[in-house]
């Protein structure tokens, strides 16, 4: 072995925790780097190939008519395309609640149920329930399940012999709506198909073979799919006529019947009458029976064409298409990993570059404190570069094993840690797949921390002659700082305490880092801390700081809330309700469009203030528009854009005002503005509904009076999607963990670092202090107090830094439909603090317990 490289190893041995230190800088933040980015991809990619696994259909198809063979025959013309029928409808099953019934049959090979307990259908009076029946409605296995008559099943009572998850159901907290009951789907079923009394399938699922391949949240997936869809419905829009004509022609039979009867009564009275004209002799002339006969048989005939028009009218083929992105919790759950995504392009970047400026600096410390040794060497003939070699060597391996393992243990762990903290969606195949770009990226960013570093100071070094390296470098000169001149600050200041104020200002450089790698840590724990309290909060913003009502109710008939009203009247928690003109369209400016924008007209101004905050009065004329439109449009007061009802009404509005919004994206109107807009007066189509702390039986006793009134279309409650926002919260728990419990590591370690690297800087100057009497607790603090008012400078610095680094992963993290307020609770800036004090407090008893042991002499031995 080379003398060089023998030295080489020796320093590592004899600097192991420096080594390990640079080590565990650059793993820590190459792992939070990598690990998070992969979290993202591997959420969608775990989800996609769980799905994929239980054959989920690529599209969903409901009909009005129902789907036969023939339907089935259609849908598998279409390239690459199976296609299976099954038995489908909503029901009130126990307790009241909505329930998805679904047919099961052998040999049904889409949308695979996943058993968690019990077994599949063997009998007819046995019933599989989804697995949120047992978690959330306590359903036991082997229990008995009743379904009310209202059902329209051949039994009313099963036995519960099964629990699953279905893929279409990916959303543990979500089972979309119906059109009964209380219009929320509580939980799916699964009974032998001939249990349900439909004549007919009236789901078609299709899957395509070729897309299986793709990730379900790709874009190549949608694009597929979406051409798949476009040419099922060319195939369908040729099958409903067909379809049509065959259910008319099945329906017409008795008509047809009466036609020919009728058709041999007219031929009878046609011979009768013929009769009547030959027995008088050419005369035309009748009997008062046969005209009245005539008539009835007309009249027979006007009613015979009558019902045929209306069968004809009353059948009419159409059909419902759902992709997978339609399904119930698919669009959340794209939006979850989306949101992990988006922190992910910020938030590990910056951990990464605190974590890369640490380490620079920790280099170039070590190299600057081997001058001697770089002397020697040069002064022993060795060339520039095998004297850079050692050290360039030594910070290629710092870096390269750091980021190796960091990224080798971020990408397989931290993914998997979330998604098996993840409990809102059923159990997914973990598959994550491997960042090579993110792992070369943070590679490349570590040794130039690393090497770089090295690099720029050993060239700086051997700029210089041997017999300058080999002498200490000259101590930086101290000079009078700014507390000085306040003299009577000044003079009540212990020999101490100037001692180490000066030396605060004597080396910036260590200043500056410290401050910087301090406030970097908190801005770290802060920003943990603030994601948590920022996601959770958009709801008690949105719905307490924006919408002041509890309901809203999409009244049936347009114009009409007089029924509406009187069912909410007999609510004991109903207060008020507010009458609004709701529409959903899309605004355009700029070329630019935005789709699903609710636009509220309130038909009492003067009162709206009541259920909606706005940041101005609605105006005669102009719309007041949430910041959403504003900054996705790129517009303000005074500009112009275009809105589109879904009806295809246009109208140019004038920004009178921006307003502030977290979820959704609304526009309003004053009565006066929408007349003006739209050339007519807003009418009632939707209630704003106020009450008193309704209980969740209340609102589903409700909506469902509301319904069964014929009163309305449905009803939407605050509470609702109060509770989809904590659900969205929960879903970012294990990521904000993760953040919180990395950062405190990396905060930790970047203190030990730079309070290590202060140490091995000046232990000539501690060893003298110490020779010249001062005590141990002395010695401590004389080098602790410095490290105090830095951590403390350091902390307040943070906070600004972290608020900021919130803001702008908050902007990065919002939707199409979602904007979060930038909260910290005091909570979390207090255990921010405490973290980082408490940090302070282990590494002062650490070095504490190292300064006790120094080696006064060999460290006061002369260099010359």
């Amino acid at each position: 072995m080379r003398p060089m490289t023998k030295n080489m190893w020796r320093e590592i041995r004899a600097n192991r925790g420096r080594f390990i230190a640079i080590i565990l800088i650059i793993l820590l933040g190459t792992l939070i780097f990598v690990g998070v980015k992969a979290a993202g991809p591997g959420l969608n990619d775990s989800m996609s190939a769980t799905v994929q696994d239980a054959k989920l259909s690529d599209v969903q198809l409901l009909s009005t008519t129902g789907f036969t063979k023939a339907d089935v025959a259609t849908a598998k013309r279409v390239s690459g395309a199976t296609a299976e029928a099954l038995k489908f409808k909503f029901a009130i099953g126990e307790g009241d609640n909505v329930v998805a019934l679904y047919g099961y049959r052998q040999g049904l090979s889409q949308n695979q149920l996943t058993l968690r307990a019990g077994h599949l259908p063997r009998a007819a009076d046995q019933i599989v329930l989804d697995q949120r029946a047992r978690t959330e409605y306590d359903f036991k296995l082997g229990g008995t399940y009743r379904f009310p008559a209202s059902a329209k099943l051949r039994r009313r009572t099963y036995k519960v012999v099964g629990f699953a998850d279905s893929p279409a159901y990916i959303d543990n907290t979500s089972r979309g709506a119906a059109n009964i009951g209380d219009g929320t789907v509580r939980y799916f079923a699964y009974l032998p198909e001939a249990q349900l009394k439909l004549a007919v399938a009236t789901l078609l699922n299709v899957r395509f073979a070729g897309l299986q391949d793709h990730n379900t949240y790709s874009k190549p997936y949608k694009t597929q799919v979406a051409a798949k869809l476009r040419q099922l419905k060319a195939v369908f829009a040729k099958r409903a006529p067909k379809r049509d004509a065959a259910l008319i022609k099945q329906a017409a039979a008795p008509l047809e019947q009466k036609q020919s009867a009728l058709k041999a009564a007219q031929a009878k009275l046609k011979a009768a009458k013929q009769q009547v004209v030959t027995q008088s002799r050419g005369t035309l002339t009748t009997t008062p029976e046969l005209t009245a006969q005539e008539k009835q048989l007309k009249a027979a005939q006007a009613k015979l064409t009558a019902a045929r028009a209306k069968l004809t009218a009353s059948i009419h083929t159409t059909y419902t298409w759902q992709t997978r992105a339609d399904l119930s919790g698919f669009a959340a759950f794209a939006d979850s990993s989306d949101r992990i995504a988006a922190i992910a392009n910020v938030f590990p970047v910056f951990f990464f570059l605190i974590a890369a400026l640490i380490t620079f600096t920790t280099v170039t410390r070590m190299v600057e404190e081997a001058r001697g040794q770089i002397g020697t060497f040069k002064a022993l003939g060795y060339s520039r570069w095998a004297i850079a070699k050692n050290y360039v060597t030594y910070a290629l391996m710092a870096g390269t094993i750091g980021a190796v393992l960091g990224s080798v243990i971020g990408n397989w762990s931290l993914p998997r840690l979330v998604i098996s903290l993840y409990h809102n969606s059923i159990p997914m195949v973990v598959t994550v797949p491997v960042l090579w770009g993110s792992g070369a990226l943070a590679l490349g960013f570590s040794l130039l921390a690393t090497v770089g570093a090295a690099v720029v100071v050993v060239s700086r070094e051997l700029q210089e002659k041997p017999a300058a390296l080999m002498r200490p470098r000259a101590p930086k000169s101290a000079k009078r700082i700014w507390l000085e001149r306040i003299r009577p600050l000044w003079r009540r200041l212990s020999f101490n305490q100037k001692v180490s104020y000066r030396n605060l200002f004597r080396y910036k450089s260590r200043m500056v880092m410290t401050i910087i790698g301090i406030a970097g840590g908190t801005a770290l724990l802060l920003t943990g801390f603030g994601l948590s309290d920022s996601i959770g909060g958009t709801a008690t913003a949105q719905y307490g700081g924006v919408f002041h009502y509890d309901a809203l109710v999409a009244l049936k008939h347009t114009g009409k809330a007089t029924a509406a009203r009187r069912v909410l009247a007999q609510s004991p928690a109903f207060q008020s309700a507010a009458a609004l003109n709701t529409q959903v369209g899309k605004v355009k400016a700029h070329s630019t469009v935005l789709t699903e924008v609710n636009l509220f007209t309130p038909l009492d101004p003067a009162g709206f203030g009541r259920y909606v905050t706005l940041s101005r009065k609605l105006p005669a004329k102009g719309v007041v528009i949430s910041q959403k439109i504003a900054t996705g449009l790129g517009v303000e007061a005074g500009d112009h854009l275009t809105f589109t009802t879904a009806d295809g009404d246009q109208a140019k509005l004038k920004v009178a005002g921006v307003t502030q919004n977290y979820m959704g994206v609304f526009a309003y109107l004053s009565p006066k503005a929408y007349r003006a807009a739209f050339g007519k007066a807003p009418v009632t189509t939707t209630l704003a509904v106020r009450l008193a702390k309704p209980t969740a039986k209340q609102q589903n006793r409700l909506a469902h009076q509301l319904l069964a009134a014929n009163a309305a279309l449905g009803t939407s409650f605050s509470s609702d999607q109060v509770t989809s926002v904590e659900t969205m919260t929960q879903t970012m728990v294990p990521v904000v963990i993760i953040f919180i419990l990395l950062s405190g590591v990396l905060s930790f370690v970047v203190l030990y670092n730079l309070t290590n690297i202060n140490v091995s800087e000046r232990i000539r100057e501690l060893s003298t202090i110490k020779v010249l009497g001062f005590y141990d607790g002395e010695v401590t603090m004389y080098i602790m107090r410095e490290n105090i008012v830095l951590t403390l400078v350091g902390i307040v610095a943070g906070y600004g830094v972290g608020w900021g680094l919130l803001a702008f992963i908050l902007h990065q993290a919002a939707t199409a439909q979602i904007i979060f307020p930038v909260i910290i609770h005091w909570p979390g800036v207090a255990a921010s603090t405490a973290l980082m004090i408490g940090f302070a407090a282990i590494v002062m008893a650490v070095t504490h317990r190292k300064l006790r042991h120094i080696d006064m002499i060999g460290a006061l031995k002369a260099t010359e």
